[in-house]
């Protein structure tokens, strides 16, 4: 990509085997920790994700063949590995997958998986709220609306918003303001199922 900032966000096209790979819940809870928190162990995982070692590498070594995670080498010493992600964005076009019925499988499950951890992570900030600051209640926030659009306007739409996010990544190191934390958005639509509120 040509003039990306230092910070661009590296984005993977999710080949078949990659999407098959991650329809897991531990990889996926694994590739995000990676993604989030950044490289670590795969001791230092089991411990934060509340899973042993062995299946820990087991899934990291998984991950690692099908190219979303890679081995860290500044940092392993002797027998230590460390691992981080080799992307910080997966990305895929369910219909890419229609000629394949298990893959078509995994997609569904992974879009289900996403839908389920929007949803615990939501409800786990609305149980935390109260204890938060008054200004970070007032930001955060949930809203919903309605749109007639084609296909096309869909898809032009939510490449809009995307640029709006990734100008904010791009910005973070820029604006690095005292109270700034890391914080969540969920991008999400699709058709109104007719009959339906």
């Amino acid at each position: 990509m040509e003039n990306a900032s230092p910070d661009a966000l590296r984005n993977v096209q999710l080949d078949h085997r990659q999407v098959r790979v991650l329809a897991h819940p531990l990889r996926m809870r694994l590739l995000g920790t990676l993604r989030l928190d950044g490289p670590a162990t795969a001791t230092a995982l089991a411990e934060k994700l509340d899973t042993n070692t062995g299946a820990t590498s087991y899934h990291l070594r998984q991950l690692a063949e099908a190219g979303l995670v890679a081995e860290d080498p500044d940092r392993g010493t002797g027998r230590q590995r460390w691992w981080r992600a080799a992307h910080d964005i997966s990305s895929f076009d369910p219909t890419d997958y229609d000629d394949d019925p298990d893959t078509r499988a995994a997609v569904q499950w992974i879009q289900g998986e996403q839908v389920r951890q929007i949803v615990e992570l939501a409800e786990r900030w609305m149980a935390d709220a109260p204890g938060h600051p008054p200004q970070w209640r007032d930001a955060a926030g949930t809203s919903d609306m309605v749109l007639t659009l084609s296909p096309a306007r869909l898809e032009a739409l939510n490449g809009e918003l995307w640029q709006v996010l990734q100008r904010y990544h791009d910005e973070a190191a820029a604006h690095a303001e005292p109270d700034a934390r890391s914080v969540h958005v969920f991008l999400m639509a699709f058709p109104r199922a007719e009959g339906k509120r």
